[in-house]
């Protein structure tokens, strides 16, 4: 199931890989901090958190390990960044979350949400643009649609099925939500252009 890694540029795809993570688990942090709703995957991993005592961080590792399961019957092949991005975030939603600031007061929360969302979308454009696997929520989107289903399809009924179930489970919905759902697009359509990784310019001849 893994794919082959190429070692073309690989330690700077792999810093550009795992800062991106970095930058997914602190804006989900943020997220959580303000106390406004979350992203519909997120909503499912707190309503999880809630009903099992584990931290939300644990339970993002947990479900983004038991997604790559199914990866094995829709024959997806996961890359070095798939496994980080299973690992990795909910690693450092432990670490990041209980070290924020909480407040009760609105403006501070809705510029959590603001940030998380900004935060978000520069680690998608590092990560996505590090070329080295698709995140274990997406593959799972991506082989939906290699079966025929359409890819908006199959991610409108992926989020809104994960969502229905989190908020069953007491996952917080609120304008986090909305505002991951409406922005969250725009946003890296944005910054995955800007943080493309280019090709080297090629050197230039001396004339003697």
């Amino acid at each position: 199931m893994a794919q082959p890694l190429f070692p073309d540029r690989l330690p700077e795809r792999l810093t550009r890989c795992v800062a991106g993570l970095v930058c997914f688990g602190l804006g989900i942090s943020m997220l959580v901090t303000a106390h406004l709703g979350l992203a519909p995957w997120d909503v499912l991993h707190q309503g999880i958190s809630n009903h099992t005592g584990l931290s939300i961080g644990w339970v993002i590792v947990i479900v983004g390990l038991l997604l790559l399961l199914l990866w094995i019957p829709l024959r997806q092949r996961a890359g070095l960044g798939t496994i980080l991005n299973a690992l990795q975030i909910g690693l450092v939603v432990n670490v990041v979350v209980s070290r924020l600031p909480v407040t009760d007061l609105l403006i501070p929360r809705v510029l959590y949400v603001i940030g998380g969302l900004l935060v978000i979308g520069v680690g998608s454009g590092l990560y996505i643009g590090a070329g080295l696997g698709a995140g274990p929520r997406d593959g799972l989107m991506v082989g939906l649609s290699q079966r025929g289903v359409s890819v908006h399809l199959a991610r409108t009924a992926l989020e809104i099925t994960v969502l229905v179930a989190g908020v069953a489970l007491g996952g917080k919905v609120g304008f986090g939500t909305v505002a991951f759902t409406l922005a969250i697009g725009p946003i890296v359509h944005q910054t995955i252009p800007r943080m493309q990784m280019r090709e080297p310019e090629p050197a230039l001849a001396i004339a003697h």
